[in-house]
């Protein structure tokens, strides 16, 4: 293989494993709940910490790295990351306390802040023209299915080995991608880009406080004063971020890529469409696990059709977006995504389990309930990814100059990180109102918001067996209708993404983009 090729290789590898660490472990949370003690939390606040912890840290210093690759160099900045994302794996992979597990992610998401907007930086670096458009097809299309995919790695690997596995199956990723970026990628700062440290900072603690209040509210209950200091902050300092960007020389986000009506659209809608998305995979895995009684290796293969049409699709939706503009791929892909959220919405509480486990091969047979209830709505959920992922990192990329690609990129992802944390945020507080609501209309005199009461019954999760049965089959009951309500609202979300593009982006800014500085060379 050619340099380009190992380039490609290489970065695909590096932001699959981090965008495989945003799903991976939703399939895992229940064992790991059960598995890991904790002197802090309930099970449900430490398992949300587990999954948006990473979130957090990932959003939060987005931006921050975008800043330094441009800076200090992608390729340098990319390496540093690189090794940093596969130590903390391990760390993860061997934590013995859920609190130290949350500590590691945090760490992790640090390190995985550092290759999402190189990753991009690179390929916007080298390639140019169609060959441009093909490469962010297939690092899109490969992000979006180790997303997608993380639940099947995650299922397997609960099941057949440990869920530690989940955090270890990273380590041989990131080696093969350590060994192409030192072989084969370039340095590729095509200025001197002056680093904004304050601009950082302000990034940095908007992002943070807003991620973090949301995540504190969720678990809390929103009680106490700590969730709302918290997005207090950060809605301050991203108010006060384009106030200094207006005043300083080299901000960190150069006010000039907001003049592109498709980097303003695409970031509008992303952060909707990426709400619905990561908002849809944890809440789907916690019902269908944790309350319709899916083994982890049922759910995991039951996903596998919506990544299939991305996987096949790779590179040529963006070739073809490339081609005649994106505006329609990146209208309806969003709206088909809708669509299939709205049919997993109505999925009924009685729908019959899949529970394929070990070596009995007949229980590898899907169930009816996942052939009726949950295959529709998976089946048109991935290939409105297909129309729209690849077009949309396509549009993106080309409203941005290349000397901006990093922090442009970095932005994207920023918004497509909080999106997931403040639609979850919203969501919490619908799923946590009706789940309680649901239940004190049966037993009013129920402790269910204690810390040691949501160890034993919270939503989405299987209520401890100490849980009377007449009480924990109105759990499930008003699990169901918290899940359904969830679906409802990532569905809109979706369907209002699409409305966005289709309204907002312009196919001749993307066929024609006012910056060309690509400086690609070298062979295939």
């Amino acid at each position: 293989m050619g340099r380009k090729t190992w380039t490609l290789v290489s970065v695909v590898l590096a932001s699959g494993s981090v965008f495989l660490d945003t799903t991976v472990v939703n399939v895992a949370l229940p064992a790991m709940g059960e598995d890991l003690p904790s002197a802090v939390f309930g099970r449900y606040e430490a398992q949300n910490y587990v999954y948006y912890g990473y979130l957090l840290a990932l959003s939060s210093l987005l931006m921050l790295a975008g800043g330094l690759s441009d800076h200090a160099g992608r390729r340098r900045t990319y390496l540093v990351g690189l090794i940093g994302f596969g130590v903390t794996s391990l760390l993860c992979g061997l934590a013995p306390t859920m609190d130290l597990l949350i500590v590691f992610r945090l760490l992790q998401g640090a390190a995985g802040a550092l290759l999402v907007p190189g990753s991009l930086a690179i390929i916007t670096a080298t390639f140019e023209g169609d060959e441009q458009g093909r490469a962010f097809g297939i690092w899109a299309a490969a992000s979006a299915v180790t997303s997608i995919l993380g639940p099947v790695v995650g299922g397997v690997l609960v099941e057949g080995v440990t869920w530690r596995a989940v955090f270890l199956v990273h380590l041989p990723l990131i080696g093969v991608a350590v060994w192409g970026a030192w072989r084969h990628i370039e340095e590729s700062s095509p200025e001197e880009v002056p680093f904004d440290g304050v601009g950082a900072t302000l990034a940095a603690v908007a992002v943070g406080g807003l991620a973090f209040g949301a995540i504190r509210g969720q678990s809390s209950s929103w009680e106490g004063a700590v969730p709302y200091v918290s997005l207090s902050v950060g809605v301050g300092a991203a108010v006060a971020l384009p106030w200094w960007m207006r005043r300083v020389a080299n901000p960190l986000v150069p006010l000039e890529v907001f003049r592109s009506r498709n980097f303003v659209v695409t970031n509008v809608s992303t952060l909707l469409i990426y709400g619905a998305l990561y908002v849809m995979l944890q809440v789907l895995a916690l019902y269908t696990v944790g309350i319709l009684g899916y083994t982890e290796v049922a759910f995991g293969i039951g996903v596998v059709p919506m990544s299939l049409f991305l996987a096949v699709s790779a590179g040529r939706f963006g070739q073809i977006a490339a081609r005649v503009g994106p505006r329609r791929f990146m209208a309806a892909g969003p709206v088909m995504s809708g669509i299939g959220l709205l049919w997993l919405a109505r999925l009924p509480d009685d729908s019959s389990p899949w529970r394929a486990t070990g070596t009995e091969l007949a229980s590898y047979i899907p169930s009816r309930g996942y052939v009726v209830d949950l295959l529709p709505g998976l089946v048109l959920f991935g290939l409105g990814l297909m129309v729209m992922v690849p077009p949309l990192t396509m549009t993106l990329m080309r409203s941005l100059p290349v000397r901006h690609a990093g922090i442009g990129s970095a932005f994207n992802n920023a918004v497509s990180r909080v999106g997931p944390q403040l639609v979850g945020a919203l969501l919490f507080v619908a799923i946590t109102a009706s789940f309680q609501s649901a239940m004190w209309a049966r037993f009013p005199d129920l402790d269910i918001t204690s810390p040691e009461a949501r160890q034993r019954i919270s939503p989405l999760n299987r209520p401890d067996p100490s849980v009377p049965e007449r009480v924990a089959g109105v759990a499930r009951e008003a699990s169901g209708d918290a899940f359904r309500l969830a679906m409802g609202v990532a569905g809109f979300l979706a369907i209002v993404g699409g409305v966005v593009n289709g309204i907002g982006i312009s196919d001749r800014e993307a066929l024609h983009p006012p910056h060309s500085e690509a400086s690609a060379s070298g062979d295939d």
